[in-house]
């Protein structure tokens, strides 16, 4: 079931979904001298545990070892990110891939869990709304056949009834088939409760920063270097042709794709750019705290200028809807921002686990 955007109920996109009912807005509910630069027992530990120092977590996802170290974060190319400062992060593990359908669902049988797309709307927190419109559900990627301009989101967005991480498409669909490809349709805290569900935690956005560049990037314009194509071929899941309505899947997938479809990083991690946008634990604010330089968890409180009464997240990555004439968040450096109660078919998530020491 698809609810018209042209009516009272409306799902508003730009970085999050909100709901447009009857002209209001409602936000859908990371000192001895002798013993100075010694590896703690942790790290030495971590890198002794085969070359390729593999970790595999409770959720069966082969975490890689990150060395920690020190890099510059940010971007000149992006108005949010061009507070470019020098970082230094400790070691920690991070997933190889997204977390996929089969994992999630995994923690889903476990613990029964309920994702923020599949629950009830409570009326007390949508006052004034007819209850026959709060539906479970969220938000779908829904080219239109001809789309006049870029200028409004609403035309390649619905809210979906029924879509969850489940049904990707809404009822009927189904991830069978799908168990490789990265869950969607979580909202920050369903993105979260696995993480302790697993015994890790979302990453901060300079460790997912860190662990994109791969140890290689420095300014180049992708994570792989400075052109879009590496030897010919695709090195993420991204929107080729003309967007919204005209994506020729040059890369091989209209929406995602089985995570691992593309060329590794040199740290051995797979869809660091393109398939869906991935949860950071930082709140987002339009810029860069330029003081916080060692393990930087982002401020306090979120705050975006364009929609100041929501709650944001950092969302990192970029996805397959991404494109350089409409959205280059997908190249290096890029941040991405959502309300975090707002799920989408291309929202995703990855987890890092700290060193023990």
């Amino acid at each position: 079931m698809k609810i018209s955007l042209s009516v009272s109920f409306k799902v508003m996109l730009s970085s999050c979904v909100i709901f447009a009912m009857m002209g209001e807005l409602f936000a859908q509910e990371v000192p001895s001298c002798c013993v100075e630069g010694v590896v703690s027992r942790g790290t030495f530990l971590a890198q002794q545990n085969d070359k390729r120092e593999v970790f595999v977590g409770k959720d069966s996802a082969r975490m890689l070892f990150i060395p920690g170290g020190k890099f510059t974060m940010g971007s000149s190319r992006f108005q949010d990110a061009n507070v470019l400062r020098e970082i230094e992060l400790s070691p920690y593990w991070i997933d190889e891939h997204e977390v996929t359908n089969a994992q999630f669902a995994q923690f889903v049988a476990e613990t029964r869990y309920v994702t923020v797309a599949e629950r009830e709307l409570n009326s007390k927190d949508f006052p004034g709304v007819d209850p026959a419109l709060l539906i479970p559900g969220s938000a779908v990627f829904s080219p239109p056949k001809e789309a006049n301009g870029l200028n409004n989101h609403l035309q390649w967005w619905q809210y979906v009834a029924a879509a969850s991480w489940k049904q990707p498409e809404g009822s009927g669909s189904t991830i069978v088939g799908r168990e490789d490809h990265p869950v969607v349709h979580v909202a920050y805290e369903d993105a979260e409760a696995y993480a302790k569900w697993a015994g890790k935690r979302l990453p901060t956005e300079a460790e997912w920063e860190y662990a994109a560049k791969g140890g290689a990037n420095s300014d180049e314009t992708y994570y792989w270097g400075t052109d879009l194509k590496k030897n010919g071929g695709w090195q993420a899941n991204i929107f080729q042709g003309k967007f919204p309505e005209g994506n020729t899947a040059d890369d091989g997938y209209t929406i995602t794709a089985p995570v691992k479809s593309y060329p590794a990083n040199s740290y051995g991690l797979y869809d660091m750019s393109g398939n869906v946008w991935e949860w950071c634990s930082d709140y987002y604010q339009p810029q860069y705290d330029s003081i916080e330089q060692k393990n930087p968890k982002g401020p306090n409180a979120s705050y975006d200028p364009q929609e100041p009464g929501l709650i944001k997240r950092v969302q990192r990555g970029g996805s397959f809807l991404c494109n350089d004439s409409y959205c280059e968040r997908y190249q290096a450096g890029a941040r991405g921002k959502g309300e975090i109660n707002s799920p989408t078919n291309h929202i995703g998530f990855r987890c890092v686990a700290d060193v023990k020491e």
